[in-house]
């Protein structure tokens, strides 16, 4: 167990602002990241769709030895987590658990603000799991579809971006949030706008920090941290012709994308490989 890899997979690109914090953490240790490309985005499809990726997701990543899974995309993490925590006995985690209760930790006002895509907010898991810690906490959920694409096209520090994010901010600003969960992975990259539209006095709950955090904690407390000298890799798998991803992976990541490999995962399970 202790010399397996890291698993991390996700509907496409957002996933990898957490690879990109759990490499910072862990350099001895391997990563193995999937990102389905081919069938993003999830947040349009049905739960038992994405329950169904996400189980064949899992088990390829089991089958190449991950020590522990993350699940680096919200919606998936809202319809699968406790799917695959029954399926498998090595830990499996989410990003939205590690948020919300860094939220619920940080707020001094109880007032906490969320945003994320249509899905994750029209879910109101958030809203949830905040509630179930805290039953006082209020929650002001703000979706902010557009973001995911100025993301992906490398318009972080634009005039747009920045008009964009005051018009999707304004009410949470209006209800004097004191603490705003970035609800998607694609977010992390947008947080220097969103720190000026908000204000200094705002504190950003960044999942991808969070979540990589977490699964420093379950690697020390099960003793499973790699034990081997030498650096770790990462390999990257996708569900679709790869030069996409390559050239908005390596905008996410800031360093060059090496070994990729693009796999029909449904076929390769039916194989028995």
């Amino acid at each position: 167990m202790n010399n397996g890899s890291i698993g991390i997979f996700d509907s496409g690109f957002g996933g990898l602002t957490v690879l990109s914090e759990v490499a910072k953490l862990f350099t001895k240790e391997n990563i193995i990241y999937f990102g389905d490309v081919a069938r993003s985005p999830y947040g349009p499809k049905s739960k038992e769709t994405i329950i169904k990726y996400a189980l064949e997701i899992s088990k390829f990543l089991f089958n190449q030895g991950v020590k522990i899974i993350v699940i680096a995309c919200n919606t998936a993490s809202s319809c699968a987590l406790e799917v695959l925590q029954e399926e498998y006995s090595i830990p499996i985690i989410g990003v939205i658990q590690p948020g919300a209760e860094e939220a619920v930790r940080i707020t001094k006002n109880y007032k906490i603000g969320v945003i994320g895509t249509e899905g994750t907010i029209n879910n109101n898991v958030y809203n949830r799991i905040i509630k179930s810690l805290n039953k006082e906490m209020q929650v002001v959920s703000q979706p902010c579809p557009l973001f995911v694409s100025l993301v992906e096209e490398g318009w972080v520090d634009t005039e747009v971006t920045h008009l964009i994010a005051k018009e999707y901010l304004s009410s949470l600003k209006e209800n004097q949030v004191d603490t705003l969960i970035l609800g998607c992975t694609h977010y992390p990259l947008l947080k220097d706008v969103i720190q000026k539209v908000m204000g200094k006095d705002v504190f950003l709950i960044d999942s991808a920090t969070t979540v990589a955090n977490k699964v420093k904690s379950i690697l020390e407390e099960q003793n499973i941290l790699s034990s081997k000298e030498s650096s770790g890799n990462i390999r990257f798998y996708v569900s679709d012709e790869p030069s996409r991803f390559v050239r908005i992976g390596e905008r996410f990541l800031d360093k060059e994308i090496r070994v990729i490999t693009q796999i029909d995962i449904s076929g390769m399970l039916e194989k028995g490989r």
